[in-house]
């Protein structure tokens, strides 16, 4: 059984930074995508990055490209979003996920995953 536990959320002022963890287990990771969304209150869930586990390719959402950096550490099997230059809109639950890797028009796609974990928030006051 797969298991996503983040952490690192909390409250920042805007144009300040946090770095979100994701801690995974249950089994290998070799062929899978790991990633990030989040979700605003009243909101769907939106892509914000993904990576491959066994790979160098990451993929961004343009809302927060050049501001946030997607990494894995496969000694500890963790997953990090590190966030600077962070906004108001940045606003919400952050949610690890991961699965099989899915095809390149739905890494984006929250249903593509098949694993989630429960979720941090993040809060960024004006």
């Amino acid at each position: 059984q797969v298991t996503l536990v983040e952490s690192g959320g909390g409250l920042v002022q805007t144009g300040g930074s946090l770095r979100l963890s994701c801690a995974a287990s249950g089994r290998s990771f070799t062929n899978y995508a790991m990633g990030w969304f989040r979700q605003a209150p009243g909101k769907e869930r939106e892509f914000v990055a993904t990576l491959r586990w066994s790979g160098t390719n990451t993929w961004y959402a343009d809302s927060v490209k050049g501001r946030f950096t997607i990494s894995r550490d496969k000694s500890k099997n963790t997953v990090s979003l590190q966030m600077d230059m962070l906004k108001p809109e940045d606003t919400g639950v952050y949610f690890c996920a991961g699965g099989p890797t899915p095809i390149l028009s739905q890494l984006r796609v929250p249903g593509a995953y098949a694993y989630w974990g429960q979720g941090t928030q993040v809060t960024v006051s004006p």
